[in-house]
C-alpha cells in the first residue's frame, strides 16, 4: 500500500496494490499492521454501505461530535464519487480548509478521514457503491452535520443541484454549529 499525505492534516489517501490476472484481481483493502506502520493507530469496530441509484446524490458533510467522534476509512466498490472532507478541528493548522478526491472502483484509492473532520460525497456515476469503516459506533445524539453548500466553506462541487434525502436538506450552516474536536 502507498499512504499520500493529504493538503489536510493528518488526513491520508490510501493506494492499495492490486494483483490482476485473466480471473480478476485480489487486493488487501485493510491490514492493521500497515496502518499502524505508518502511523495510523486506529481501531475500527464499524463496517458501512451505502448504495446510491441515481448520478448526482450527495450524503453529507457528516461527522459525530465528542465523545463519539469518527475516524473514517472510505472507498468505493462500484462506480465512482467525488469525496469531500473538512477539517472542523479548531488547532490544526488546516481548520476549516476542505479537499475533494475523485475516488472510483476502477483506481481503487481508499482515504482515511480522522476524528474531527466532516465528510460527503457526490456520485459521479449511477449505482454507485461506498463502503467505509468507522472506530467508533453509531450515537443519534452526535449525529451532526454541515450543509452541502456552505457559503462559508464554498466547496466547489461538481454538481449544482444534487439529490439531498430530507435530512441533508435541513443541515446548518458551519456558523451556527459548536465545534468540540
Amino acid at each position: 500500500m502507498e499512504f499520500q499525505k493529504t493538503n489536510l492534516q493528518d488526513a491520508v489517501l490510501i493506494k492499495p496494490k492490486f494483483f490482476k490476472d485473466e480471473r480478476g484481481f485480489f487486493v488487501e483493502s485493510y491490514s492493521k499492521k500497515v496502518f499502524q506502520e505508518n502511523g495510523i493507530e486506529v481501531e475500527f469496530v464499524q463496517d458501512n454501505h451505502s448504495m446510491s441509484v441515481e448520478k448526482g446524490v450527495l450524503r453529507g458533510l457528516h461527522f459525530q461530535s465528542q465523545p463519539h467522534a469518527q475516524s473514517k476509512l472510505v472507498r468505493v466498490t462500484k462506480g465512482k464519487v467525488y469525496d469531500v472532507i473538512v477539517d472542523l478541528r479548531k488547532d490544526s493548522s488546516t481548520f476549516k480548509q476542505w479537499q475533494g478526491f475523485e475516488l472510483s472502483a476502477k483506481k481503487g484509492s481508499m482515504l482515511f478521514i480522522p476524528k474531527g473532520f466532516a465528510h460527503a460525497f457526490c456520485t459521479l456515476e449511477e449505482d454507485t457503491e461506498f463502503m467505509y469503516k468507522v472506530d467508533d459506533f453509531y450515537t443519534s445524539e452526535c449525529d451532526l452535520g454541515i450543509i452541502w453548500n456552505d457559503s462559508e466553506l464554498n466547496i466547489d462541487w461538481p454538481i449544482k443541484n444534487p439529490i439531498l434525502s430530507e435530512k441533508d436538506k435541513q443541515l446548518k450552516q458551519l456558523k451556527d454549529l459548536e465545534l468540540n474536536f
